[in-house]
Protein backbone atom coordinates (compact mmCIF):
# COMPACT_ATOMS: atom_id res chain seq x y z
CA UNK A 1 0.00 0.00 0.00
CA UNK A 2 1.04 3.34 -0.77
CA UNK A 3 2.82 5.26 2.58
CA UNK A 4 0.56 8.49 1.43
CA UNK A 5 -2.50 6.37 0.77
CA UNK A 6 -2.63 4.93 4.38
CA UNK A 7 -2.56 8.43 6.20
CA UNK A 8 -6.55 9.34 7.51
CA UNK A 9 -7.75 12.90 6.40
CA UNK A 10 -9.04 14.73 9.40
CA UNK A 11 -12.15 16.86 8.19
CA UNK A 12 -11.88 20.21 10.08
CA UNK A 13 -15.32 21.52 11.65
CA UNK A 14 -17.39 23.61 8.78
CA UNK A 15 -16.10 21.20 6.13
CA UNK A 16 -18.65 18.58 4.60
CA UNK A 17 -17.88 15.64 2.77
CA UNK A 18 -20.38 13.94 0.74
CA UNK A 19 -19.56 10.17 -1.51
CA UNK A 20 -21.86 9.75 -4.05
CA UNK A 21 -22.37 6.28 -5.30
CA UNK A 22 -20.37 6.61 -9.01
CA UNK A 23 -17.48 7.26 -6.53
CA UNK A 24 -17.45 10.61 -7.04
CA UNK A 25 -16.16 12.70 -3.66
CA UNK A 26 -17.80 16.64 -3.21
CA UNK A 27 -15.84 18.65 -0.29
CA UNK A 28 -17.73 22.19 0.23
CA UNK A 29 -16.98 24.48 2.88
CA UNK A 30 -16.46 28.32 3.91
CA UNK A 31 -13.85 28.94 0.74
CA UNK A 32 -16.29 27.18 -1.77
CA UNK A 33 -16.92 23.94 -3.29
CA UNK A 34 -15.18 21.43 -5.11
CA UNK A 35 -15.85 17.77 -6.60
CA UNK A 36 -13.38 14.61 -7.70
CA UNK A 37 -14.29 11.45 -9.05
CA UNK A 38 -12.21 8.42 -7.95
CA UNK A 39 -11.07 5.49 -9.18
CA UNK A 40 -13.23 2.07 -8.74
CA UNK A 41 -10.52 0.32 -7.29
CA UNK A 42 -10.05 2.21 -4.52
CA UNK A 43 -12.74 2.98 -1.69
CA UNK A 44 -13.32 5.63 0.20
CA UNK A 45 -14.85 4.88 4.15
CA UNK A 46 -16.02 8.27 5.66
CA UNK A 47 -15.73 7.66 9.87
CA UNK A 48 -16.00 10.61 12.31
CA UNK A 49 -14.46 13.44 11.34
CA UNK A 50 -11.94 11.54 9.31
CA UNK A 51 -11.49 9.98 5.70
CA UNK A 52 -9.30 6.58 4.78
CA UNK A 53 -8.63 4.68 1.85
CA UNK A 54 -8.36 1.10 0.82
CA UNK A 55 -8.92 -0.98 -2.09
CA UNK A 56 -11.54 -2.29 -2.98
CA UNK A 57 -12.81 -5.31 -0.90
CA UNK A 58 -11.82 -8.93 -0.39
CA UNK A 59 -8.61 -8.08 -2.04
CA UNK A 60 -5.04 -8.47 -0.64
CA UNK A 61 -2.20 -5.86 -1.14
CA UNK A 62 -0.22 -8.53 -3.49
CA UNK A 63 -3.73 -9.29 -5.67
CA UNK A 64 -3.35 -5.21 -6.63
CA UNK A 65 -1.70 -3.88 -9.02
CA UNK A 66 1.26 -0.69 -9.72
CA UNK A 67 -1.40 1.28 -11.14
CA UNK A 68 -3.73 0.84 -7.80
CA UNK A 69 -0.77 1.72 -5.49
CA UNK A 70 -0.31 4.81 -7.38
CA UNK A 71 -3.82 5.55 -7.26
CA UNK A 72 -4.15 5.07 -3.62
CA UNK A 73 -1.96 7.73 -2.65
CA UNK A 74 -2.48 10.35 -5.39
CA UNK A 75 -6.49 10.22 -4.66
CA UNK A 76 -5.95 10.75 -0.83
CA UNK A 77 -3.41 13.54 -1.53
CA UNK A 78 -5.63 15.05 -4.32
CA UNK A 79 -8.73 15.10 -1.73
CA UNK A 80 -6.41 16.17 1.43
CA UNK A 81 -5.94 19.62 -1.00
CA UNK A 82 -9.83 19.77 -1.49
CA UNK A 83 -10.26 19.21 1.93
CA UNK A 84 -7.56 22.36 2.78
CA UNK A 85 -8.92 24.03 -0.03
CA UNK A 86 -12.35 24.31 1.22
CA UNK A 87 -11.61 25.18 4.69
CA UNK A 88 -8.46 27.55 4.65
CA UNK A 89 -7.79 28.06 0.80
CA UNK A 90 -4.40 27.97 -1.25
CA UNK A 91 -2.04 31.37 -1.63
CA UNK A 92 0.65 31.90 -4.40
CA UNK A 93 2.99 35.28 -4.89
CA UNK A 94 4.75 36.23 -7.75
CA UNK A 95 6.95 38.47 -8.09
CA UNK A 96 7.52 41.19 -11.41
CA UNK A 97 11.54 41.79 -11.80
CA UNK A 98 12.13 44.05 -13.96
CA UNK A 99 13.10 47.76 -14.74
CA UNK A 100 9.13 48.98 -16.23
CA UNK A 101 7.30 45.67 -15.37
CA UNK A 102 4.08 46.33 -14.34
CA UNK A 103 1.06 44.57 -13.21
CA UNK A 104 -2.20 46.55 -12.83
CA UNK A 105 -6.29 44.78 -11.68
CA UNK A 106 -9.05 45.53 -14.65
CA UNK A 107 -12.85 44.74 -13.83
CA UNK A 108 -14.04 41.36 -14.64
CA UNK A 109 -11.04 39.14 -12.99
CA UNK A 110 -8.93 40.30 -15.91
CA UNK A 111 -4.96 41.23 -15.65
CA UNK A 112 -3.24 43.63 -17.34
CA UNK A 113 0.90 43.03 -17.33
CA UNK A 114 3.32 44.98 -18.65
CA UNK A 115 6.52 42.91 -19.02
CA UNK A 116 8.95 44.51 -21.71
CA UNK A 117 7.12 43.80 -24.89
CA UNK A 118 5.37 46.27 -27.07
CA UNK A 119 2.19 45.32 -25.67
CA UNK A 120 0.19 44.98 -22.24
CA UNK A 121 -0.77 41.40 -22.05
CA UNK A 122 -4.23 40.67 -20.76
CA UNK A 123 -5.26 37.71 -19.14
CA UNK A 124 -8.75 36.66 -18.60
CA UNK A 125 -8.55 34.66 -14.65
CA UNK A 126 -11.19 31.36 -13.75
CA UNK A 127 -13.71 33.03 -11.68
CA UNK A 128 -12.49 30.32 -8.68
CA UNK A 129 -9.35 32.48 -8.80
CA UNK A 130 -9.10 36.05 -6.66
CA UNK A 131 -6.33 38.25 -7.74
CA UNK A 132 -4.51 41.30 -5.83
CA UNK A 133 -2.03 43.15 -6.96
CA UNK A 134 0.48 45.63 -4.54
CA UNK A 135 2.56 48.10 -6.33
CA UNK A 136 5.30 49.97 -3.68
CA UNK A 137 7.68 52.32 -4.61
CA UNK A 138 11.12 50.08 -4.76
CA UNK A 139 10.37 47.59 -4.29
CA UNK A 140 8.81 44.44 -7.70
CA UNK A 141 5.45 44.75 -7.87
CA UNK A 142 3.47 41.63 -6.37
CA UNK A 143 0.80 39.72 -7.84
CA UNK A 144 -1.17 37.61 -5.05
CA UNK A 145 -3.72 34.96 -6.37
CA UNK A 146 -5.91 32.82 -3.81
CA UNK A 147 -7.91 29.59 -4.25
CA UNK A 148 -9.47 26.73 -3.26
CA UNK A 149 -8.19 24.81 -6.07
CA UNK A 150 -4.97 24.04 -5.27
CA UNK A 151 -4.32 22.53 -9.11
CA UNK A 152 -6.09 25.10 -11.10
CA UNK A 153 -4.12 27.57 -9.01
CA UNK A 154 -0.44 26.41 -9.90
CA UNK A 155 -1.55 25.92 -13.63
CA UNK A 156 -2.95 29.81 -13.47
CA UNK A 157 0.86 30.92 -12.18
CA UNK A 158 2.58 28.81 -14.58
CA UNK A 159 0.48 30.68 -17.26
CA UNK A 160 1.76 33.75 -16.18
CA UNK A 161 5.44 32.97 -15.57
CA UNK A 162 5.66 31.47 -18.79
CA UNK A 163 4.91 35.22 -20.60
CA UNK A 164 8.35 36.22 -19.03
CA UNK A 165 10.40 33.54 -17.38
CA UNK A 166 13.26 34.87 -15.76
CA UNK A 167 16.49 34.91 -17.40
CA UNK A 168 19.89 33.63 -15.63
CA UNK A 169 21.83 36.81 -16.27
CA UNK A 170 19.98 39.69 -14.68
CA UNK A 171 17.28 37.15 -13.37
CA UNK A 172 14.47 39.57 -14.51
CA UNK A 173 11.10 38.30 -15.21
CA UNK A 174 8.01 36.25 -13.44
CA UNK A 175 8.89 34.77 -10.59
CA UNK A 176 7.46 32.99 -7.11
CA UNK A 177 8.24 35.04 -4.05
CA UNK A 178 11.09 33.21 -2.52
CA UNK A 179 12.39 31.48 -5.70
CA UNK A 180 16.11 31.10 -6.21
CA UNK A 181 17.11 31.68 -9.63
CA UNK A 182 20.70 30.14 -10.86
CA UNK A 183 22.80 32.89 -12.42
CA UNK A 184 25.20 32.63 -14.54
CA UNK A 185 28.11 35.12 -15.07
CA UNK A 186 28.48 36.97 -18.45
CA UNK A 187 31.24 37.51 -20.37
CA UNK A 188 34.27 38.19 -18.52
CA UNK A 189 35.82 41.75 -19.89
CA UNK A 190 39.33 41.98 -21.21
CA UNK A 191 39.86 38.42 -21.50
CA UNK A 192 42.94 37.24 -23.74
Amino acid sequence: MSRIGKLPISIPAGVNVEISNDNTITVSGPEGKLSQKVDSSIVINKGDNELTFSFSEGRSVAEVSKQEHAYHGLYRALINNMVIGVSTGFTKELELVGVGYRVNEKPGNTLELILGYTHSIYMQLPAEVKITTKSERNKNPLIILKSCDKQLLGMVCAKIRSFRKPEPYKGKGVKFVGEVIRRKSGKSAGAK
